[in-house]
């Protein structure tokens, strides 16, 4: 039968995970200072203060180890106004994104200045970093930069002046004594995701309990999911045909690696599974059996969630279990792996 033309699904999708990374000696020191209220850079073979600091020579490309205090002031070399802020800036109100060359540094770094308006910013200004009432050793323990002598001089005591500088061995001391080894950043994102007719097909076919391909019109292969057009002939396909929610497993792997947000506690079995009357496999959970027992040419069938949570989403199939039938021969499905 033709695809039905209906109206094709919109949904948000949203991601978060966080994103765990080992900084290094010299990210992990500027994040531990910033976390005490410090700034340090690293010196470059050429003399020059490199805030933040890199981990390897511009010219050289030799390791830079020799850090260096810098000021919590500076100067704007040249900034960006924001007017419209979105989710992830550092200020949630209007502001000034700048590259602000710290005393004592010779490079710029990238921050927020909170000024009332475009008009109080200038190349050249002088700005001072307001630190957070709690740091985290991140970039963020400095909010933001605000104008030099303004009222918003910064957290507590630590805004009255700069302490006194460390050089030489203190500052080796005070760089080793907690710096950052690992950074979690949290990431988030949503994006707006429409399906496709065909797909938008496929999923008010799950969320009635069936499973719908489309067949090419070529060679008679029945692909699932649609895709709308044939993989090999690129042929528009428009003929849906239901199939089975019992299939064949082709290939398999065994999950035995632990990782962050995982669902299933390993071991446990990753397979493609070929549906009778699809000609693709999908892939899939096969549970409800020792891990061990799976192989090629094991016969399983769907397990769906129960009716009332069925939406229009493949999660209505929780996985795929042994159907007690005997093997598929590999002839039946060599072709398909």
């Amino acid at each position: 039968m033709p695809t039905p033309d209906l109206e094709p699904l919109s949904a948000p999708i949203e991601l978060q995970f966080d994103y765990t990374r080992s900084v290094g000696p010299v990210i992990g020191r500027f994040l531990g200072a910033l976390a005490r209220r410090r700034i340090v850079g690293v010196r470059g073979s050429d003399g020059r203060v490199h805030v933040p600091p890199v981990e390897y020579d511009p010219d050289t490309a030799d390791p830079l180890d020799e850090f260096v205090e810098v000021g919590r002031s500076g100067q704007v070399v040249t900034w960006s106004w924001v007017a419209d802020p979105v989710d992830g800036n550092p200020l949630t109100e209007p502001f000034a994104f700048a590259l602000i060359r710290l005393d004592g540094a010779d490079t710029a770094m990238l921050h927020a200045v909170k000024v009332d308006g475009p008009a109080q910013m200038s190349t050249g200004m002088r700005v001072r970093a307001v630190w957070a009432e709690t740091t985290t050793a991140s970039i963020g323990d400095i909010v933001h930069f605000t104008p030099e002598g303004g009222a918003d001089g910064g957290h507590g005591e630590e805004a009255a002046a700069d302490p006194e500088p460390l050089a030489g061995e203190a500052l080796t001391a005070f760089l080793d004594q907690d710096p950052l080894q690992i950074l979690v950043t949290p990431f988030e994102m949503t994006v707006q995701h429409s399906a496709s007719v065909e797909e938008s097909s496929y999923l008010r076919a799950i969320a009635e309990g069936r499973v719908v391909g489309q067949r090419c019109p070529e060679t008679g292969k029945v692909y699932v999911p649609p895709r709308g057009a044939s993989p090999t002939h690129g042929v528009p396909t428009s003929e849906e045909v239901e199939v089975s929610d019992t299939g064949t497993v082709t290939t398999f792997c065994i999950v035995n690696v632990p990782f962050i947000g995982q669902k299933i506690k390993p071991p446990y079995v990753g397979a493609y599974i070929l549906l009778d009357g699809a000609d693709i496999p999908l892939l899939h959970l096969v549970l409800g059996c020792d891990p061990a027992e799976v192989r090629m040419g094991m016969r399983v069938r769907a397990v769906w969630k129960p009716r009332e949570e069925w939406i229009p989403s493949t999660g209505n199939i929780e996985h795929f279990e042994p159907s007690g039938e005997p093997d598929a021969p590999y002839e039946s499905y060599a072709e398909h792996l």
